[in-house]
C-alpha cells in the first residue's frame, strides 16, 4: 500500500499529458539553440528584405498585429513600427529572452513579447487585425489546428500571413533522409513535410481566402512559400 505522502505528491504532480508533453519537447530543442540561432546569418538577405516590405506595404499604423513563432523577435523589431500594437510570441522562453534583450537596446512601445505555443494559443478570439507566421507552420504539431487557432485569433476581414519550408519541394533526400538522422541526434526539431498546394489547401480548410502565393527568394529554387490570406468579413 502507498504511503499517504507519496499518494499526495502523486495527486499534486499529475502525469504530463501528449500535448504538455510534446510542448516541453519543443521549448527544450529551441531554449537549447536560442544563442547559436540568434547569431546565424539570414541565408537570403535580399530575400528576406523582399519579404520584410510585402509584409510592411500590407500594414498600417492602425492595425493591431499578432506574430506567432516570433523567434529571437528580429522580424518582430522591423515591423512594429508599421503598426499600432504588435504582440511577438514564441514557445521558447530562451528566445523571447534574447528578443527583450533586443528591444531594451532598440525600443519601441507597440511592441511586447510573450512565451506561448502556436500549438495551443491563448491570443483571445477575434482580437487582432493581422496575424504573422515566418518560417513556423512547418514547424508545428497540427498544421490545420495552428492555422485554425490563427484564424479564430482574427477580426473578420483580418489577414493571415505566413512564409514556410515546404520540404517536400526539396530534394527527396533531405526530408527522408537527412532530418531523420538530425532528429535522432539532436540537431533537428520534429517538422511536417508538406508542399505550398497542401498548405493552400490547409488554409482554406479552415475557412480563409487565399490572395497572393509568392516566392521571395533570390538564390536558385526557393521552397519557402509567403501566402497572404484573408478571413471573411462575415
Amino acid at each position: 500500500m502507498p504511503h499517504p505522502s507519496s499518494a499526495a505528491a502523486s495527486a499534486a504532480s499529475p502525469a504530463l499529458s501528449p500535448a504538455s508533453t510534446a510542448l516541453a519537447r519543443k521549448a527544450r530543442f529551441w531554449d537549447r539553440i536560442a544563442r547559436k540561432y540568434a547569431a546565424d546569418p539570414i541565408a537570403d538577405p535580399a530575400g528576406y528584405e523582399a519579404t520584410l516590405q510585402r509584409v510592411k506595404d500590407l500594414l498600417t499604423t492602425d492595425l493591431d498585429v499578432l506574430e506567432i513563432g516570433c523567434g529571437t523577435g528580429s522580424t518582430a523589431l522591423r515591423l512594429a513600427p508599421h503598426t499600432r500594437r504588435l504582440l511577438a510570441t514564441d514557445v521558447s522562453a530562451e528566445m523571447i529572452a534574447i528578443a527583450r534583450e533586443k528591444v531594451a537596446v532598440q525600443p519601441f512601445p507597440q511592441l511586447s513579447f510573450a512565451v506561448a505555443d502556436a500549438d495551443a494559443p491563448v491570443f483571445g478570439q477575434g482580437t487582432w487585425d493581422a496575424v504573422l507566421a515566418f518560417n513556423l507552420l512547418h514547424l508545428v504539431d497540427d498544421l490545420d489546428r495552428a492555422i485554425s487557432a490563427a484564424v479564430q485569433a482574427l477580426r473578420p476581414g483580418g489577414l493571415f500571413i505566413s512564409k514556410t519550408a515546404c520540404l517536400n519541394e526539396m530534394n527527396p533526400l533531405v526530408p527522408r533522409v537527412l532530418l531523420p538522422i538530425m532528429r535522432a541526434i539532436g540537431k533537428a526539431p520534429q517538422v511536417l513535410c508538406f508542399d505550398a498546394a497542401h498548405l493552400q489547401a490547409a488554409l482554406v480548410r479552415q475557412g480563409l481566402y487565399v490572395e497572393a502565393v509568392e516566392r521571395h527568394g533570390t538564390k536558385g529554387k526557393d521552397p519557402r512559400v509567403f501566402i497572404v490570406a484573408r478571413k471573411p468579413l462575415a
